[in-house]
Order: structure tokens, then C-alpha cells, then sequence
């Protein structure tokens, strides 16, 4: 562990401001071009299915990057990687800049991913490893907040941004944060040396296994109903189950499947940042849509409705990381789980008459909830394992988030194909849309009621 006692107050802040602003970066990029779905649905002629693929594409591209980028950082350098994603982000950011249509954009998009996927894996490892344990919670609860702040100004200025200058000057805003970010981590993230590492033996089967595993999983949701769809689906459970049986046996495996099965902390907080981020991240998706195509309302108005839930997590997300230094992190995560399962059974009820004033109220709600499960949730996870595991933990937490999405965005998906088919969502009638999103979140708010039993039924987290 790196005491801070070690090292200047400027290294300590250049490396928790690097590992913030990419932290920022991924996220506000996803919540601005949320904003932006309609107009790129219309610009680059688009289906419902299709459009859903813009995020999906993303969030693939981290998924299947993260668990790997945590095994890679433990054997190799944490530090090294992390400038690897930022090269890999800016380079996807300019291809998205200049896409000509909608399968260049999504190929970009899915290597935009990859890159987000090394630093934000690998930030929070060298976060944690370089700040004691009475201060973990206090880090981490700042580069959450960060992450939140991306998503509070992704929705407002990405509105403003699309309806003056178009969509595409987002992506060129990331390659300047991202360049940016480059430069001042080539001179203050330095790698660090002194760390001794077990072996550098990794396991390429595993990751093969994995990776296809995922791809499989994710296109063959986008193909159901079709029998296609159905075959791919179970053929990567199959190849699922095989990488977690083969990870059990194997010296050096890219997943430790002993951190499930002997250590009940960590399981039970992945199992409940599962189930959080797998109910709550609908709610932009659709919500951007709804506020637009239902209540007429321009990017930039949609925006600063949608701004409510996030800026209520920027805000008290440091507070909440900090309280979780001294209090159990599970009372303030539970009750955090439980607002965002109530918060979506509230939006259940929304209608083409709904006051923007309820909606923004709700997602406050939501959005306090929110604040009180994450920085808890994470400072439990890494406050579980080893130091040496911090890489692959942080990269397992990470993933929660990002399968949590894919799950999210697979069963947004299939609903969309049911019940709009090969339209746009700008064609099909408001009716039909208000019931798809009605069910999507019933489905959700049932699937939250499990995640409030996983966070309070963990267990305590041993104050050092």
C-alpha cells in the first residue's frame, strides 16, 4: 500500500484528477449522445433496433474488455494500460467524429468502449492502491461523483450542443478531453515499479471463451424472436458456463471464480451492483425518447429535465463515500438500492399527460438513491480482497456495471423488437411507445427487489 506520507499532495491530486476526468469522460459522452439518439436515428436514417445498437455497441466494447484489463493490470502495470485506453479512446472518438453512416459509427463506437473499459478498470485499481484505507472511501467517493457530474452535464450541454451544432461535435469534445487527459497522465501517472508481480502468465483460452461468450449473448438478443436469435442465446450460456467451469481449474485464470464462491462480501455487492445498474439504466435511454417524441420537447429542454438524477448524484456522492469510511456501507447502499427500485415503479405511471415537474421529482429521487448505493457499494468490493487483486476487482465491479447495461439494453432490445419491429421510433404511434416503456419499467422495478436483499444481507465490511 502507498501511504501518502510517500508522495507529494500534487501526485496524490494528479493522479485522483487523471482518473476522474476519464471517469467523467466516458460517462458524459454516453449521456449526451443519449440526447442525441433522435437526431442521429433521423441524420443516418436509422431503425428502433439499429439505434439501440449505438449504446449497445459501447457497452459491449466494455464489457468484454474489463474482466481482462483487470487480470492484465494485476500481471503487468496498471498505470501502462490506463494510457493504452486513452490512446485507444481518442483514436475511436475522431472514427466516430467522421462516420459516414450508421455501421462505421457503431464499429467506433464498440472500439470507444475498449478503450473506456482499460481506464476505467484500471482507475480505480491504482486509485485505491495509492491512497490508505481511512481515505478509500473519500477517493472513491470523488471519482464516482465525477462519473456523475459527466452524466448530470452530458444530458444539458450535449442538448445545446446537438440542436445548435449537431451530434458529431460531441465526439470531437471527447478527443479534446481525451488528448488532455493523455498529456497530463504521460507527465504525473508514472509507472510504478516497485510493485512485485506473482506472474505474467495470463490465460488466452479463458479470454477467447469469454469474449465470444458476450458476443453471442448480446446479438443473439437483438435477433429474438427469430429461432437465430433464440440458438445464440443459448450457445453463450453454454460457452459462459464452460469459461467459468475452466476458470476454476486453471492456475492463472483471467477470472478468480474464489472470490465468488469463498468470499460472501464481495459476491453479494457484485450481485447487488448488478441488479442496480441492470434496472436503473433504462431510464435515460427511454426517458431521452419519451421527453422528446411524446412531450415534444427540443434536445436542449430534454436535457435539463433528465440533468435532475444526476446532478443529485454528483452531489452527494463524495458525502455518501466519505460517511462510508465510518459507517456500514451496507445500511446506506440498501437504502439506496431500495429509492431506485420505488423510483422506477414511479415511472411506471408516466402518460403523454405527465407534468415535467413529477418527472423530475422522481428522478431526484432516483437519483439520491443512487448517490447513497454506489460509493458504498464500490468501497465495500475493494475493501474485500487483497491488494493484489485489486486490478481484477476493480475490474469485476466495473463489469457488474457494464453487464448490468448489457442486460439492460438486451431486454430494451427485445421489447423494441416485439413491439415495434423494423420501425423508427419516430414512426410508431405514441401509444404503442408508452406501453413498451411501460413495461420495461415494471420489468425493472421487479428486478430491483432482489438487489435490496443482496446489499443488506452481505455483511461488514472490517474497519482497518
Amino acid at each position: 500500500m502507498i501511504n501518502t506520507n510517500q508522495f507529494s499532495k500534487r501526485e496524490g491530486l494528479s493522479i485522483l484528477s487523471v482518473v476522474a476526468i476519464t471517469s467523467f469522460m466516458g460517462t458524459f459522452l454516453v449521456s449526451a449522445v443519449n440526447i442525441a439518439l433522435p437526431t442521429i436515428e433521423h441524420d443516418l436514417s436509422l431503425t428502433a433496433i439499429e439505434l439501440s445498437w449505438i449504446i449497445t455497441s459501447f457497452i459491449l466494447g466494455m464489457a468484454m474488455f474489463m474482466i481482462p484489463a483487470g487480470s492484465w493490470g494485476d500481471r503487468t502495470d496498471n498505470r501502462k494500460l490506463f494510457k493504452f485506453g486513452l490512446i485507444l479512446f481518442i483514436i475511436a472518438s475522431v472514427l466516430c467524429y467522421v462516420a459516414p453512416n450508421g455501421h462505421w459509427l457503431l464499429a467506433a463506437r464498440f472500439i470507444q468502449g475498449a478503450g473506456a473499459a482499460f481506464t476505467g478498470t484500471t482507475g480505480q485499481a491504482i486509485l485505491v492502491s495509492s491512497f490508505p484505507p481511512n481515505k478509500r472511501g473519500q477517493v472513491l467517493g470523488i471519482s464516482v461523483s465525477s462519473v456523475y457530474i459527466g452524466l448530470a452535464l452530458g444530458p444539458a450541454i450535449g442538448g445545446v450542443i446537438t440542436e445548435q451544432f449537431g451530434w458529431r461535435i460531441l465526439f470531437s469534445i471527447a478527443t479534446i478531453l481525451g488528448i488532455t487527459t493523455l498529456i497530463v497522465s504521460l507527465i504525473f501517472l508514472k509507472s510504478n515499479r516497485k510493485i512485485k508481480r506473482e506472474s505474467k502468465k495470463g490465460d488466452p483460452f479463458g479470454t477467447i471463451l469469454f469474449m465470444a461468450g458476450l458476443i453471442t449473448l448480446v446479438y443473439g438478443s437483438s435477433q429474438i424472436p427469430s429461432t437465430n436469435g433464440w440458438v445464440l442465446m443459448a450457445l453463450s450460456l453454454i460457452l459462459l458456463l464452460i469459461f467459468w467451469k475452466i476458470e476454476s481449474k486453471v492456475r492463472y485464470p483471467l477470472l478468480d471464480t474464489n472470490l465468488y464462491t469463498s468470499n460472501r462480501l464481495f459476491t453479494y455487492s457484485n450481485m447487488a451492483a448488478l441488479i442496480n445498474y441492470t434496472s436503473t439504466f433504462a431510464i435515460s435511454f427511454f426517458l431521452s425518447l419519451y421527453l422528446q417524441k411524446i412531450l415534444d420537447l427540443s434536445p436542449r429542454h430534454a436535457g435539463a429535465v433528465i440533468i435532475a438524477q444526476p446532478i443529485m448524484m454528483a452531489i452527494f456522492s463524495p458525502i455518501v463515500g466519505r460517511a462510508s469510511d465510518k459507517i456500514q456501507p451496507r445500511y446506506l447502499a440498501t437504502t439506496g438500492m431500495a429509492m431506485c427500485t420505488t423510483g422506477l415503479g414511479m415511472l411506471t405511471f408516466l402518460s403523454s399527460n405527465t407534468p415535467i415537474w413529477i418527472i423530475i421529482t422522481i428522478l431526484i429521487w432516483v437519483g439520491l438513491g443512487f448517490a447513497l448505493f454506489s460509493s458504498p457499494n464500490m468501497n465495500t468490493i475493494m475493501s474485500s480482497v487483497d491488494r493484489k487483486q485489486y486490478g481484477q476487482a476493480s475490474g469485476l465491479a466495473a463489469s457488474m456495471r457494464v453487464f448490468g447495461q448489457i442486460i439492460s439494453m438486451s431486454t430494451i432490445t427485445l421489447l423494441i423488437s416485439f413491439n415495434f419491429g423494423n420501425q423508427s421510433v419516430e414512426a410508431v404511434s405514441d401509444q404503442l411507445f408508452l406501453t413498451a416503456m411501460r413495461w420495461v419499467f415494471v420489468i425493472f422495478a421487479i428486478i430491483g427487489i432482489p438487489g435490496i436483499y443482496f446489499s443488506h444481507f452481505r455483511g461488514n465490511v472490517s474497519k482497518q
